[in-house]
């Protein structure tokens, strides 16, 4: 039996590692497209002032007020609508809010930390993606109108305290032997759960996870300091 055990244990360390690849490949590409979004934009801006200059000097102020009215339109997208005074942060919740946008999910989050954390920009990155992609996939299971996902993130004394909730479609889960039990069905889903808590106990942290029957909520302690 010891030797089984061990033999699972490497085997699940190799699948942890090459997961951990594939997710911050999956994260740094999403928070790129994102930023590159960005660049391009602010790289037209330019072009967009000399073609209201054009407008204002011809007196076309009906096709001025048109321009300015696209471009406003086009730079709230643009905006990155949570501004947590942590880079990292804002990058990764920044790139899964607009995700979850395209999926029709209702998303909210409040979310206030330090600029700087003790955490590792990577562990966070890891921490935050896959509480984000797990909320993702089980509320986008439900009609659009139930879709749901609540983020709230801030400092409680000397520990940063992390709280996810979503509506999800499998209804209440059951714990087998204290844990819950993934309710994906593609290879390699599951591991998310694992590297989040393999993470939250290197880091001496804690996490609870909670389901009823129309959500799900997974809540984290860290200490800092």
């Amino acid at each position: 039996m010891g030797v089984l055990k061990r033999l699972r244990e490497r085997r699940l360390n190799r699948e942890l590692a090459a997961y951990r690849v594939e997710l911050l490949d999956t994260h740094y590409h999403e928070v790129e497209h994102m930023y590159r979004r960005m660049r391009v934009w602010r790289h037209d801006w330019r072009n967009h002032i000399q073609t209201m200059k054009v407008l204002a000097a011809d007196g076309d102020l009906a096709k001025l007020r048109d321009y300015l009215d696209t471009l406003d339109d086009e730079l709230t997208r643009l905006d990155t609508p949570v501004k947590t005074g942590n880079t990292m942060a804002d990058a990764i919740l920044n790139s899964k809010m607009s995700l979850a946008a395209e999926r029709g999910i209702d998303v909210r989050v409040d979310a206030h930390i330090p600029v700087k954390l003790d955490i590792p920009d990577l562990d966070l990155c890891s921490i935050i993606g896959n509480l984000f992609d797990n909320a993702i996939e089980a509320s986008a299971g439900l009609p659009e109108g139930r879709r749901m996902i609540r983020v709230y993130m801030a400092m409680k004394g000397a520990m940063l305290y992390l709280s996810f909730t979503n509506t999800a479609s499998e209804g209440k889960q059951p714990k087998v032997a204290g844990r819950f039990r993934t309710t994906k069905r593609t290879a390699g889903h599951g591991l998310g759960l694992a590297h989040v808590d393999e993470i939250v106990h290197r880091l001496d942290g804690w996490v609870d996870r909670n389901s009823e029957d129309s959500a799900f909520t997974t809540e984290i302690l860290l200490p800092q300091g």
